[in-house]
């Protein structure tokens, strides 16, 4: 079938497309109208690029996935034009397809990646069957395709045979992603469509990936597109970047052009609001007001109620596509304009400064905390859990995981650490432990001076209960949705915590606390939030109810667990934010929990904090987010900083990967010495023999430390000899990664 010229076509030109989508829509009849989740959309995919596909949450990003592989489930109705052209035949209208046809289109032709790769699999059959099952059900030769199994497998630096046997519980989350990334490439299809394939993945197996799909694409042809809501993902990756807004593509172009220049006033906006470690703290500002309801998007532009820029001609006319330059295009009258009126930097002028000039977004120095007293000490803290046993563990004792084994930490008041490091480390279990969720199997943890447990278990001295303690030491989960009562509203979740500390207060009073609080979190009008349920609410506005119940506690510490990744980019600014405002208004101290160096750097920071990197249980360097960051002492943190992504396309990144392994250790076997010295690239024979203490760092700030041998001048180390061996060094060289351990 012939696709029509359209605006679209002529404002781009394509020279070889693989896929073509022409007023493609897709939508389901709600009793309040009709919800439209992808709206007229125009898109050339090239053969062999990589399209990156960005946008917030809702904007309808997977509905543009689904639509390419004409998957989209009932009641959805998706119709417009599909046009598939493969390199050796005839073009295929893609909704005209017959049962059959649409089963090879979609997986010999076209496949999929999704985001959650455990609920992928089958958890009750091991990974050889799914491969197997597939190419049955495609007809191929299994004995053929499972060799291109094992191979794909060793592309993706797995042991094929071991992952092969295991079940997909066995495996490590970047370990079941990769599995199913070779899965969705056994069929041997022209075009590979990732819908968020990294979002629930460490930095360093984000990083791998990402170097993974490069030799990948090379290797086999491959067409990809690449769908995140995290726009410095694309930066490394992409050859041209669509925003989507609303359920409509607003701007598309050449990815550095996109990033250095943006012209649509949303792109400029959300590239503003997205956390990193190259831009200052001041520039970054979230994206005011939330994204359109589908049933009720805007009539003219749809992102006029969000714009700086709008105007009457914007809340009237629909903007077609504007010609932005050679193979750009972008959905605003104004774009022109934009780089003028959102400026990427901030000046003194801005109105975003206080009435004195200083800078409402400004960093904050480590204070100095020498003779202070800390409101929560750990000492030597451990935590070790046992497996359980199987029946041949009968007469031998079960492997313990080290989750955390031999941490000190204090936390002072209006203090912040945050704790950084890949899943599995320990990050969470020791916040647990900290705020007395968590026994302790070795050590001490003490709150003003008392060992939390022995209180807790009626051996202190009586000057504090485990009453105030529990009360004082708090938790806002990374999930909020899961941790409020989904069967009470609102009103009853919040004046809980009233009820019981604050019982001189009444009806009334409670009320009106709360009220006050909503207003406050910019939940306004507060009586509209008031009675709902937290269904009724955003994943942002859940978060909001979350720390509002820990507030009106009055905390001293609070166990802030990765309470932004599960929120948008452009939310993750605001949401910080918040928290360091209701830090200064309830005077209280946070641990806080993230997988992602630039938001931690955020933090840190704008309150003065310090960033604390944890390696299988052990704190290898803690300091002032500036230098751990631009001076990271411990190889481990120097991979973390690797591993970052970053938004300017132009930033120099190193071409061999700081580490030699790309999966973490078992924890129940962590290596002698160093933990580290398996993935480092500068380990050295006492590195595997010696554990490292705790080292000042050159800076010779004492609130900057880390456990490395090469931080000591005259340590052995440096007449040790290296343990990585050529092998090592050739894996780095074909893209960054290194085969897996036989550990």
């Amino acid at each position: 079938m012939t696709v029509s010229e359209t605006d679209y076509e002529r404002t781009v030109t394509h020279s070889d497309p693989i896929l073509q989508m022409r007023d493609t829509t897709v939508s389901f009849d709600m009793e309040r109208g009709e919800s439209r989740v992808l709206d007229n959309v125009d898109m050339d995919i090239e053969r062999n690029e990589v399209l990156g596909v960005v946008g917030e949450s809702g904007s309808g990003k997977s509905m543009f996935a689904s639509a390419l592989l004409d998957a989209v489930v009932d009641p959805g109705y998706l119709r417009g034009d599909i046009t598939y052209n493969p390199g050796d035949g005839e073009s295929l209208d893609v909704l005209e397809l017959s049962k059959q046809e649409r089963k090879q289109y979609r997986w010999e032709e076209v496949s999929m990646v999704f985001q959650g790769a455990m609920s992928s699999f089958n958890p009750v059959r091991d990974v050889e069957t799914h491969f197997v099952e597939t190419l049955e059900a495609h007809d191929y030769d299994v004995r053929e395709g499972m060799e291109r199994a094992r191979q794909l497998l060793e592309d993706l630096y797995l042991d094929a045979d071991r992952v092969l046997d295991s079940y997909p519980h066995e495996l490590s989350g970047g370990m079941k992603q990769r599995a199913l990334i070779a899965l969705s490439l056994v069929l041997e299809p022209e075009v590979l469509v990732m819908d968020e394939p990294t979002a629930a993945l460490d930095l360093l197996m984000q990083r791998s990936i990402i170097s993974l799909l490069e030799n990948l694409k090379e290797r086999y042809d491959l067409t990809i597109v690449f769908i995140t809501h995290d726009l410095p993902l694309v930066a490394d990756i992409a050859d041209r970047v669509g925003v989507l807004y609303a359920f409509e593509f607003v701007e598309l172009g050449p990815t550095d052009e996109i990033l250095e220049d943006a012209a649509h006033p949303y792109t400029r906006m959300l590239l503003k609001s997205t956390p990193n470690l190259e831009s200052p703290i001041e520039n970054m500002r979230p994206v005011e007001g939330s994204a359109p309801d589908p049933v009720n998007v805007p009539e003219g532009c749809s992102f006029h109620p969000r714009c700086p820029l709008a105007d009457e001609e914007c809340v009237d006319v629909d903007p077609g596509p504007y010609d932005a330059g050679e193979g750009r295009f972008v959905h605003c009258h104004h774009w022109e304009h934009s780089a003028e009126e959102i400026p990427m930097t901030e000046d003194a002028d801005s109105p975003e400064l206080a009435d004195d000039g200083t800078e409402r977004r400004s960093t904050k120095p480590v204070p100095d905390r020498e003779g202070e007293q800390p409101v929560l000490s750990m000492n030597d803290v451990e935590v070790h859990f046992e497996k359980e046993s199987g029946f041949l563990d009968f007469f031998e004792d079960p492997p313990a995981v080290k989750a955390v084994d031999g941490i000190d930490l204090d936390i002072y008041e209006n203090d912040v650490v945050v704790l950084v490091g890949e899943s599995g480390c320990g990050k969470t279990t020791l916040g647990k432990t900290a705020v007395g969720l968590q026994r302790p199997t070795g050590g001490s943890v003490e709150y003003r001076g008392n060992d939390i447990w022995d209180v807790r278990d009626g051996n202190g001295d009586g000057s504090v209960s485990w009453s105030e303690i529990r009360r004082s030491l708090q938790i806002v989960h990374q999930d909020p949705g899961s941790a409020l009562n989904p069967h009470r509203r609102n009103s009853k979740i919040l004046e809980a915590p009233l009820k019981r500390w604050h019982k001189d207060l009444d009806g009334n009073d409670r009320r009106q606390r709360v009220m006050s609080m909503l207003e406050h979190v910019g939940m306004t009008p507060p009586e509209d939030y008031y009675e709902r349920y937290p269904h009724q609410l955003s994943g942002g506005e859940q978060q909001r109810v979350a720390l509002i119940r820990a507030m009106l506690m009055n905390p001293e510490v609070i166990l802030a667990d990765e309470p932004v990744s599960a929120l948008d980019v452009s939310l993750r600014v605001e949401m910080m934010d918040l928290l360091i405002e209701l830090q200064d208004m309830f005077d209280t101290s946070y641990l806080f929990i993230s997988h992602d160096l630039a938001n931690a750097r955020y933090i840190a920071e704008r309150t003065g904090g310090r960033i604390g990197v944890l390696y299988l249980g052990e704190l290898v360097e803690i300091g002032p987010p500036e230098q751990v960051i631009n001076n990271p002492q411990h190889p481990y943190t120097q991979a973390l900083r690797w591993a970052t992504p970053e938004l300017d396309p132009e930033e120099e990144r190193a071409d061999e990967s700081p580490i030699r392994e790309i999966d973490i250790p078992d924890p129940t076997n962590p290596p002698s010495g160093c933990r580290y010295h398996t993935r480092c690239p500068e380990a050295r024979e006492v590195c595997a023999e010696q554990t490292p203490g705790s080292y000042a760092a050159e800076t010779g700030s004492e609130s900057h430390r880390g456990a490395c041998f090469r931080m000591v001048d005259d340590h052995e180390y440096w007449q040790s000899e290296s343990i990585v061996d050529d092998a090592d060094d050739d894996f780095s060289a074909t893209g960054g990664e290194a085969a897996p351990s036989d550990d």
